[in-house]
């Protein structure tokens, strides 16, 4: 039987590690999870002998044990004050280890989502999180590490619903931080920069969404998407912030609408966006215009 060790009441740190071993290291999937106090060892388990004292798996009788976060093994940071290292940290640098020694790595974007979602973890181990941008808004609340602690107090003691719980959360942002370095990238290679009255644009044509909202970040004022596949195109401006650069999209609409005629057109009640077509509503219909001749269109008005 396989076995992994965490400590009771997991945080992120902890979580992470299990998750990253029940996800990525072989043969490890249907690992049981048990829980000791922290700083502990499983009961029966007496440490590792100097000889192998790297390797994290244990064995003990017929089990094979990995303890994270916890008992000073490798897989855990309580012995350093390496504010760069965390359980989960060292979690990662040991999947990848063992993934390279049976040739099968991750793929490159991938393993760059893990990296940045352990990264993150491991500043919010050690408490960097208060030198945040704005760390006493309330929308940090709204974020994992809110939400565990609320579970925590709404679930007292049930730290396997826990780990649960947080490596569903960990196998969505693989996917997200995933769909970003995806959007990043197209944004570097593949983005069309024009200039506008009321600042810098972009337009794509792409089928990642996460374009629009990464550029709005960036500071461009306003982004155009054209999927390649179905034709919808997305215009979108920036929220308004109330002053004379705010870029209201009607004229845009009426003149669009004009040129053609055939397509669905829907402006948005803020006149931040316009939309043509969406897999929401299939009886829209795509545009013809190119992504070329929309910009020339944004750019004559704008």
């Amino acid at each position: 039987m396989k076995i992994i060790v965490a400590h009771a009441a997991p945080d992120w740190d902890a979580i992470a590690s299990v998750w990253l071993i029940k996800s990525f290291l072989s043969n490890w999937k249907d690992a049981a999870v048990e829980f000791v106090p922290a700083g502990t060892r499983l009961a029966h388990s007496m440490g590792h002998s100097a000889e192998n004292e790297s390797d994290p798996i244990e064995k003990i009788g017929d089990d094979e044990v990995i303890h994270v976060d916890t008992g000073l093994g490798p897989l855990d940071h309580h012995q350093t004050s390496d504010q760069a290292i965390c359980a989960a940290t060292r979690t990662w640098d040991y999947v990848k280890q063992q993934q390279e020694k049976s040739g099968s790595p991750l793929r490159k974007e991938h393993q760059e989502a893990i990296t940045r979602i352990v990264a993150i973890i491991l500043a919010g181990d050690h408490f960097r999180e208060v030198f945040w941008a704005d760390p006493l808004a309330d929308y940090h609340e709204f974020s994992l590490n809110g939400l565990l602690e609320g579970l925590k107090l709404s679930k007292p003691d049930q730290d396997d619903y826990c780990v649960t719980f947080g490596s569903a959360c960990l196998d969505s942002l693989v996917h997200t931080f995933e769909s970003r370095i995806w959007a990043e990238k197209e944004i570097a290679e593949n983005g069309i920069e024009f200039t506008t009255k009321k600042g810098k644009a972009l337009g794509f044509e792409t089928v990642n969404d996460n374009v629009i909202k990464l550029a709005q970040k960036m500071g461009y004022v306003l982004v155009i998407r054209k999927d390649p596949r179905k034709g919808y195109v997305r215009i979108k401006a920036r929220p308004s912030t109330g002053n004379q650069d705010d870029i209201d999209l009607t004229l845009a609409y009426d003149k669009l609408k004009k040129i053609d005629t055939k397509a669905t057109w829907f402006l948005h009640v803020s006149k931040k966006m316009l939309l043509n077509g969406t897999p929401k509503n299939p009886a829209m219909v795509p545009s013809t215009l190119s992504l070329q001749e929309i910009i020339e269109v944004i750019e004559n008005i704008y």
